[in-house]
């Protein structure tokens, strides 16, 4: 399947009709994601584990915007609960355009502390790479039986180029490494089906996990990126619409770092 490319940028941002799914699109990036996807007129059902925030994501976007909103619980550690997700999300939308696979979890820690059963290393690897394999597989499966295409958007982090210091992540820094790769790999490999793949690498970005540093920790953070502050969750929001787009229809495999520049000045 060949897309054809943008004769002006006239609706080429516009994602009116379309549906996506956006995990963990209840908080932090996958909020701002979910929000950017709306206000461009997407259809979004938020999966996620946490049915207060999920339902109220839908809640408020429905008062906002014209599109249909649907919350639905997932567990990306599980196949089943992917199926599940998936199946009900192609019963409800009738068919599924973007895909961003956003949720996950940051696991810090020195490797010589971890158990002997690398416990942690497993979990980290589970949820933020086979997850976002998981939905990926599922999803990517029904753009192609549908012959419609679509878009797969893989939320990664700089991380997954960079060694963040001075708290250590190996496990997430592998997870994400990885999953820049799988993203490089699925758009050589689903490009013949339509599907573009590809991600989208923030750095620092407010959220709830930043809410909760340590006092002073912002500052000197801060003073590392060139561009002087963090990112927002709409920031991201905004470079993901771009990408789930007919704007970027030429665009695949493509890793999009969105760091204010800290991978390159550390």
């Amino acid at each position: 399947m060949v897309k054809e490319p943008i004769e002006a940028l006239k609706g080429a941002f516009c994602l009116k009709g379309k549906t996506a799914i956006v995990t963990g699109g209840n908080r932090g990036i996958g909020y701002g994601i979910s929000t950017a996807f709306a206000e461009q007129g997407a259809n979004v059902a938020i999966m996620c584990r946490n049915k207060e925030s999920g339902e109220a994501a839908v809640k408020e976007f429905s008062e906002k915007y014209e599109g249909k909103f649907i919350w639905y619980p997932l567990d990306i550690g599980d196949m089943q609960s992917c199926r599940d997700a998936v199946a009900a999300c192609i019963r409800d939308f009738g068919v599924i355009d973007i895909l961003v696979n956003n949720a996950g979890v940051a696991v810090a820690g020195p490797v010589l502390d971890m158990d002997e059963e690398l416990t942690d290393w497993f979990h980290c690897i589970n949820i933020d790479l086979s997850g976002a394999m998981r939905m990926s597989y599922l999803v990517g499966r029904h753009m192609r039986d549908t012959g419609r295409g679509g878009k797969v958007i893989n939320i990664t982090s700089n991380s997954g180029a960079i060694i963040n210091k001075p708290i250590t992540f190996a496990p997430y820094h592998a997870a994400k490494a990885a999953l820049n790769h799988l993203t490089r790999d699925l758009a050589v490999e689903w490009g013949q089906y339509g599907i573009n793949v590809n991600a989208i690498a923030p750095g620092y970005t407010y959220s709830t996990l930043t809410e909760r540093m340590p006092e002073g920790a912002y500052e000197q953070l801060v003073q590392k990126i060139p561009m002087g502050r963090f990112g927002q969750a709409i920031e991201i929001g905004a470079l993901a619409v771009y990408l789930a787009s007919e704007a970027s229809n030429i665009v695949t495999g493509v890793i999009v770092t969105a760091d204010g520049g800290y991978s390159l000045a550390v």
